[in-house]
């Protein structure tokens, strides 16, 4: 038990920041904390942090070693639920990274109905439209758009979005309408910062002939919101999930690009460390999280949309 309130105490203070507030939080001293962590270094020969009157780091070492601790605090925490109530299982903090103009749009309301049935969980999510490193930022999961080739996570495919180029019907009766991706050049493209294809946008035909034509963007924004309400303005084309975007297209508000050209579908992916246990409340949450996209029609293609 000595070895357990010993991780216990190290993990706190890595979460928290400091010894005092690790103490504060287990009910302790602060030099009972810190003599903990100086017995797993004495213990270990190595040193886990290094300690500055302001904030504590881990060395590299104790990157490893703290990976390892939570998972084991972790898993002794599921065991302890596992022989109790499901109730007691969904319990206690349940950390989230979500793509931001993703979850804006999308996953608010499944965010306050997810909270709402399970009220002792304890929501930490971080909305980010930059690519977050799960491990690194010990996240228990996160929502991922792309391919994936990562060994140190485990991937579930939740479904594929798919894409389209739009702009607004003004500014295409000044520009007129691309007949060919090739046209695409010569006209205002408003580009995502974070997309993995940089300045060149991938087309596939009808008829399955792929090509990909470079542009020069005339803004380049690192949020999606931003984009859509930039093409709503009539500033350029630019990408958008066709799932968010077909209400404005019914409207008249915008209108498809180049509707015989196909983006690439996006798939998107639920992500977690493969080197941790998931706990119940995960798996909660992914299922949960694929439901409301069936239910929603999430991935699905749009309905026509009627176009000139």
């Amino acid at each position: 038990m000595e070895k357990i309130s010993a991780l216990t105490g190290f993990v706190h203070s890595v979460k928290l920041g400091s010894f005092s507030a690790a103490a504060k939080h287990l009910g302790i001293s602060q030099p009972a904390v810190s003599q903990q962590i100086r017995g797993l270094e004495d213990h270990l020969g190595t040193r886990l942090l290094n300690r500055t009157t302001r904030q504590l780091r881990l060395t590299e070492a104790g990157e490893r070693y703290y990976a390892y601790a939570r998972d084991i605090l972790d898993r002794i925490a599921e065991a302890d639920r596992s022989v109790q109530s499901e109730e007691a299982q969904m319990s206690g903090p349940l950390s989230i990274g979500l793509p931001l103009g993703f979850s804006e749009s999308v996953l608010s309301d499944f965010l306050i109905r997810f909270k709402q049935n399970h009220p002792s969980i304890l929501l930490d999510v971080s909305l980010s439209d930059i690519f977050v490193d799960v491990i690194q930022e010990r996240l228990d999961l996160a929502i991922r758009m792309g391919e994936i080739s990562d060994d140190r996570l485990i991937v579930r495919k939740l479904g594929t979005a798919q894409r389209c180029l739009v702009a607004s019907p003004d500014y295409l009766d000044r520009h007129g309408r691309p007949q060919h991706p090739a046209d695409l050049p010569e006209h205002d493209y408003l580009l995502y910062r974070n997309i993995s294809t940089g300045d060149r946008v991938p087309f596939i035909s009808t008829i399955g002939e792929r090509l990909s034509v470079r542009i020069v963007p005339s803004m380049i924004v690192n949020n999606t919101g931003t984009l859509r309400q930039a093409a709503l303005a009539g500033l350029g084309i630019t990408l958008a999930n066709r799932w968010l975007i077909d209400p404005l297209l019914r409207s008249g508000e915008l209108e498809l690009v180049l509707p015989d050209w196909q983006y690439p579908p996006h798939p998107i992916h639920a992500v977690y460390p493969s080197n941790r246990f998931i706990p119940l409340k995960v798996r909660r949450f992914v299922d949960s999280l694929q439901t409301f996209f069936d239910h929603h029609g999430a991935f699905s293609s749009g309905l026509p949309i009627a176009h000139g």
